[in-house]
């Protein structure tokens, strides 16, 4: 497997995330490819207006886009795409499809029968010899999509009504000269900069823990923010009884019959006599397992809840010490091994309990919050002194920063961005930094900035490398590239406040246990 190209995967994720506004997709990531999960998921991921999106929906489109991810050379694993947003991303636009359809059906706007057909005839999943064939369209949607064809279509009408109401509300859209002046203003000035972050975590470790007295006296005055995060991360002290588990899945068909279900029972047998031979659990999921979501992980499920799974299998893999498997379970998915790996009893700490714990990582978060700022300030003057910042911070190793591999950062290392224009709001790897944003372009050339900027929970300085302010002789040859984009962002932003007020008119639920369910719990 090839290693992780961050920007491909951020270009990629990008394309999933603008879907979430221009809602459907015919194309890469749904291609309905089921994920047959460790157990059955609760009956709805969301209920939008009183109208459910089944669980089954949301897992198998999930596991499409995770496919179709991985497609593209990516090795996505389910810890990088819950860092993503994956799920969520997914879902609401499983919700923004519901709201268009919805409002479509309020304003007669439907999908024809001939739009549906002229879908389905280009699929090249549904092809035989380059041709729509009606066999291979229902055993496709029997074997992956595990639908009927009916219920496929209805689906298929559903998107293709939500991106025909889109249409409707993005008709007319007009863009003036003077917004596209605008744009070429923003567009055309542009920047890079170097940066080095200082986070308290880069710090924590030095900060010795608080006395008895240092302690009581922070506990004494910090209450309101120890009770803050208490009630904020209540899930770290309130947890049901929780499993790491692994499994093993042969397949079953929703129609299998009684001969089938013998078969699979048989299989799984097999397979449990291998592991009673002594083979490893995660070799063997990853050579038999037939469940498309864990397969490449050695069937880890990760941790999970008992109310995540189906009963029987639940009852099961919970009555179980570390390091046993059960006996096959037969779920609606199929036949099921699980092995525990590791057991967490329920808790519920009260505040009382947990206070002092709090207050002491409240205390040395403070401290090393403190150490970051000096550490950017001493930083800072040694820039000023004629140091570039590359040279003050080189990678601590492969002559990447550790931000840009995506691993955690353990001291400040100098990140170059890519350049980025007057009109983001964000710094390229670092997010959302408007006072610094505003400090690049009030420069005129290279430059170190100032003074360090509060981002997050940290500090930043940077030195810009690179200016290109706007050249009014490229205004005339690129007016009408500029006004198509100015366009496109303008049908956007028509279409996401459109959504927005059907959400804020309407009313949304979500599930949050079918996300974890979707990253193996």
């Amino acid at each position: 497997m090839g290693s992780l190209d961050p920007r491909k995967v951020f270009s990629l994720l990008f394309i999933i995330a603008i879907a979430v506004v221009f809602t459907v997709q015919f194309g890469p990531g749904n291609n309905g490819f089921a994920n047959t999960g460790g157990g059955a998921a609760p009956s709805a991921a969301a209920v939008v207006n009183g109208k459910e999106i089944p669980a089954n929906e949301f897992l198998r489109e999930y596991a499409g886009q995770l496919q179709y991810l991985r497609q593209q050379g990516q090795p996505i694993t389910e810890a990088v795409a819950r860092q993503f947003g994956l799920p969520k991303t997914v879902l609401d636009r499983l919700v923004n499809t519901e709201l268009l359809s919805q409002a479509a059906a309020q304003h007669g706007v439907r999908a024809s029968d001939e739009e549906i057909l002229k879908i389905l005839q280009r699929s090249p999943e549904f092809q035989k010899d380059g041709q729509f064939d009606y066999p291979t369209y229902t055993q496709v949607l029997r074997d992956y999509f595990r639908q009927t064809p009916a219920d496929y279509e209805e689906s298929l009408r559903k998107r293709l009504t939500a991106q025909k109401m889109l249409g409707v509300v993005q008709n007319g859209v007009v863009v003036s000269d003077d917004e596209v002046r605008t744009r070429f203003e923003k567009e055309g000035n542009q920047a890079r900069v170097v940066f080095a972050r200082f986070l308290p975590s880069m710090y924590a470790d030095k900060v010795a823990a608080p006395t008895a007295a240092e302690l009581a006296a922070f506990k004494q005055g910090h209450e309101k923010e120890i009770k803050e995060y208490y009630e904020t991360n209540r899930f770290l002290y309130q947890q049901p009884e929780r499993i790491r588990a692994r499994q093993i899945l042969v397949k079953l068909a929703p129609e299998a019959t009684p001969e089938q279900k013998s078969q699979a029972l048989a299989r799984a047998q097999a397979l449990r006599q291998e592991l009673e031979g002594g083979k490893d659990f995660a070799t063997v999921a990853s050579a038999s397992s037939e469940d498309p979501g864990t397969k490449a992980s050695g069937g880890d499920l990760g941790w999970v809840e008992r109310g995540n799974w189906d009963p029987a299998l639940a009852n099961a893999a919970f009555a179980l010490e570390a390091g046993k498997v059960t006996e096959p379970v037969e779920t609606r998915f199929g036949v099921h091994l699980v092995k525990v790996e590791e057991k967490k009893p329920a808790q519920d700490r009260t505040l009382e309990q947990v206070q002092d714990e709090i207050a002491t990582s409240l205390y040395k978060k403070d401290k090393a919050q403190g150490t970051a700022r000096a550490e950017a300030d001493k930083a800072l003057a040694a820039a000023k002194g004629g140091k570039t910042l590359a040279t003050l911070f080189p990678p601590e190793k492969e002559g990447q920063p550790a931000l840009l591999r995506f691993e955690t950062e353990t001291r400040p290392e100098a990140v170059q961005t890519d350049t980025f224009t007057a009109a983001a709001s964000n710094i390229p790897h670092l997010g959302p930094a408007p006072d610094l944003v505003t400090a690049v372009f009030a420069t005129k050339g290279p430059a170190l900035l100032e003074q360090a900027y509060p981002v997050g929970e940290g500090f930043v300085i940077a030195q810009v490398t690179e200016r290109q302010l706007p050249d009014d002789t490229k205004f005339a040859e690129k007016k009408t590239e500029l006004r198509q984009q100015a366009e496109q962002a303008k049908q956007y932003e028509v279409a996401d406040s459109f959504l927005k007020a059907l959400r804020q008119s309407g009313k949304v639920e979500t599930n949050p246990t079918v996300l974890d369910q979707a990253v193996g719990g």
